[in-house]
């Protein structure tokens, strides 16, 4: 394979997480500058430099942002606190088995302040979701051009499996409030501050989940609760599609990208002879290969406890953990999807290649697939280097079924 000069880091974890936190400019939740000398400082494939590095700038800025909201710059303040809290985010991607590891839910909780300081500095709602006993958090955003207790058309941003509820600022929160919808942001069971401050774990049946979302929502004066949308962002391009089978209260709805096996994007890296070993549940071969196997790669053992731990498995059986897993699929269910979807599919997807396809070919419903290419800058997993690009085209679909 020829070098790709557009690249900045040969390390594709890296690149990507890079074109994230770059893509993030577009929404003001990244400065180009501070990431492209960010980026100069790391050294390539090198956990220990890229968490050190990003959580130098997340420091630096986030101090300038609290300075600035304390002085009266509010204005100031919350562009420093968002671009911090991006930053933060940026340094957990890839904390996996390095010194700072231990210091994660530390880390984590400094991206959160700052997050949650943009939230009251902008005069936007902090949210409680009654959900199974407890209540998880929410954050609501009146549209740009709307009075106080103003009835709008609501735009819910469904999370995927590590991203920070900050980033759904960039992945259609803002794109929301322009185009005059409120818009609301949560942390599910296994998300954020629901994993990191309530212990609550991943679920498959995330209709249990999206459901007392809408019945919070629905119960508001302000939210037009004939015009409801959701967009599953990541994992939750499995998670959304699986509550539309069962929660039947949207107008329209958007999976970026269709997921029908989350499963996959696990099972691709092992060796076929392990795959056979989960085939047959046979667990004690599984896990002795898996032992061996993390024991001349530290950072697969990282990764493997940092992806296990929203689903509540971290330690013991890697087996337990696949298995864990497997539920996280879509079935015969969803033949009863009858909310309108528009599935996008990246050109490059990384983590769930042709499944947005094969789940256009499942539903018999209202469905529209958008592409996005790499030669208009579109390509990979969640459009990160086209958030303009992104909004448009969703929110064009969007728009007739909410305005």
């Amino acid at each position: 394979m020829a070098h790709d000069h557009s690249r900045t880091f040969k390390d594709d974890d890296f690149q990507y997480g890079y074109e994230i936190a770059l893509g993030a400019e577009y929404h003001r939740r990244a400065d180009a500058g501070e990431v492209a000398v960010t980026a100069g400082r790391i050294k390539n494939g090198d956990r220990e430099s890229w968490v050190r590095e990003w959580l130098a700038l997340a420091d630096s800025v986030a101090t300038s942002g609290r300075d600035a909201a304390n002085a009266g710059h509010e204005v100031s303040g919350v562009a420093y606190l968002r671009r911090a809290a991006t930053y933060y985010s940026t340094a957990l991607y890839a904390i996996a088995g390095t010194e700072e590891a231990e210091n994660k839910l530390d880390i984590w909780r400094r991206g959160r302040s700052c997050w949650e300081q943009v939230v009251d500095l902008m005069g936007a709602e902090r949210v409680e979701i009654p959900y199974e006993g407890t209540t998880l958090p929410g954050f609501f955003f009146r549209a740009a051009d709307a009075a106080p207790g103003e009835q709008r058309p609501l735009v819910v941003l469904n999370n995927g499996s590590d991203g920070a509820t900050s980033s759904m600022w960039s992945d259609g929160g803002a794109g929301a409030g322009e185009r005059g919808y409120h818009w609301l942001a949560f942390d599910g069971p296994g998300q954020q501050a629901a994993l990191f401050e309530q212990g609550l774990f991943f679920r498959p049946d995330w209709e249990a989940v999206l459901t007392p979302v809408v019945d919070a929502m629905t119960a508001r004066d302000d939210v037009d609760s004939d015009r409801l949308a959701v967009i599953g962002i990541s994992q939750g391009g499995f998670w959304v599609p699986r509550a539309l089978c069962f929660e039947h209260r949207f107008a329209a709805a958007v999976a970026d990208p269709g997921v029908v096996d989350v499963g996959t994007s696990w099972r691709a890296p092992l060796p076929k002879s392990m795959v056979k070993h989960l085939e047959a549940g046979e667990k004690d071969k599984f896990d002795k290969e898996m032992a061996l196997g993390e024991k001349f790669s530290k950072s697969t053992r990282a990764v493997l406890e940092f992806r296990g731990e929203p689903f509540g498995i971290q330690s013991g059986s890697r087996y337990d953990l696949y298995e864990a897993i497997a539920p996280y699929a879509l079935g015969d269910e969803v033949q009863q999807i009858d909310t309108p979807l528009l599935i996008t599919e990246p050109e490059g997807e990384q983590f769930w290649p042709g499944q947005s396809q094969e789940l256009l070919d499942r539903i018999s419903g209202e469905k529209e697939l958008v592409r996005f290419s790499a030669a208009e800058g579109g390509g990979r997993h969640c459009e990160p280097m086209a958030r303009g690009l992104r909004d448009a085209r969703i929110y064009d679909w969007l728009d007739g079924y909410l305005r």
